[in-house]
């Protein structure tokens, strides 16, 4: 869906500070983050609000405010520059908050009922999860519609999630008779490794909460902790494939391989074409050696800005204060149309 000419294209995207980013972080969004800051004005937040759904009462406020300033610096390492596009942490800008109790009263419980991530992550316990957890994706269209966003970086599982952003704008507009007020966020899905796979399971999403460390690589690995984790990685008794037809039934070397291009900025068929028939030992030496290449000046910086977070204060800061520029006219015009006096 097209957007209307009134709404100036911008992203908007974020990641919970939980866990320590990996490579599927990087080539699934932050690659991709850094690339659209050349094509329109971006926004990129670390959403240390939703990072407390999940398990809050487990972690504790220190590993919180850790985890904010390491995603954010991986964000920097990785090449968004805070100068061109603003970062900050969700918590330091309260018009999210504000705009999703707004968005709590137009979304509707059967929306909500049909959110497939809720039922996985509550499991068969549904009545004991957060109340956070079950409104996640109404925070999540107020970070995005906060802006008036509209183009969205997301993974496969968020696109329903971003829905459900689509609707509330949608409905928002209808109730309050303000047509095109907020736009219609479209998903931006791109690259050929979006979807990461584990190193020890090449049908397994690679997952910062994976129990198994070796089942991913993080993004503050050393030189050596990432060539060994390549190597060890599973694959199968066969040669290199030669072709997508010999793909099929070999999930792990699919997921290597896609690997190899998305690090390279190639295709997967040549990658493919070079290594065809060759042993795994040849092809995953030479991964190694590009994993590092590509990862090793990122993980440089992120412990350069971790040993004194003054700067990542500092970026948070003027961000946040960039952030709210943008977004506190958008609420105070959404207060007004939904009847507050100041």
């Amino acid at each position: 869906m097209s957007q209307s000419p009134k709404h100036k294209p911008l992203v908007f995207s974020g990641m919970q500070p939980t866990n320590t980013l990996h490579l599927g972080n990087y080539l699934g969004a932050l690659k991709n983050w850094v690339r659209m800051q050349n094509e329109m004005d971006c926004i990129y937040c670390v959403v240390d609000m939703h990072a407390i759904t999940d398990d809050a009462g487990y972690r504790k406020p220190s590993e919180v405010k850790h985890a904010t300033y390491e995603v954010t610096a991986a964000y920097i390492a990785a090449g968004i520059d805070p100068a061109r596009s603003p970062i900050f942490n969700q918590s330091r800008v309260p018009q999210h908050a504000e705009l999703a109790w707004i968005f709590n009263c137009v979304a509707r419980l059967g929306w909500l009922d049909r959110m497939t991530q809720f039922k996985e992550k509550s499991g068969k316990h549904k009545e004991r999860s957060s109340v956070g957890l079950y409104t996640y994706p109404v925070l999540m269209a107020a970070d995005i519609l906060a802006y008036k966003a509209t183009h969205v970086p997301v993974g496969e599982d968020q696109k329903q999630h971003l829905e459900l952003s689509r609707d509330i704008a949608q409905k928002f507009n209808n109730d309050y008779n303000v047509q095109d007020y907020f736009p219609q966020p479209e998903p931006v899905i791109t690259g050929p490794a979006t979807r990461v796979m584990s190193l020890r399971d090449g049908l397994q999403k690679m997952s910062k909460s994976h129990e198994s460390d070796n089942s991913r690589i993080n993004l503050t690995d050393d030189a050596d902790t990432i060539a060994q984790k390549i190597r060890r990685a599973k694959t199968d008794p066969h040669p290199m494939p030669g072709n997508q037809n010999e793909f099929k039934g070999r999930p792990e070397a699919e997921n290597l391989i896609n690997i190899y291009a998305a690090l390279s900025d190639d295709k997967s068929e040549n990658v493919m074409a070079k290594f065809a028939g060759q042993q795994f030992s040849t092809f995953k030496g030479e991964l190694a050696d590009l994993a590092v290449a590509k990862l090793g000046p990122i993980t440089t910086e992120m412990r350069r800005l971790m040993a004194d977070t003054s700067e990542i204060d500092k970026i948070l800061k003027a961000g946040a204060e960039k952030a709210q520029a943008i977004c506190e006219p958008i609420v105070d015009e959404v207060r007004k149309i939904v009847g507050f006096a100041d």
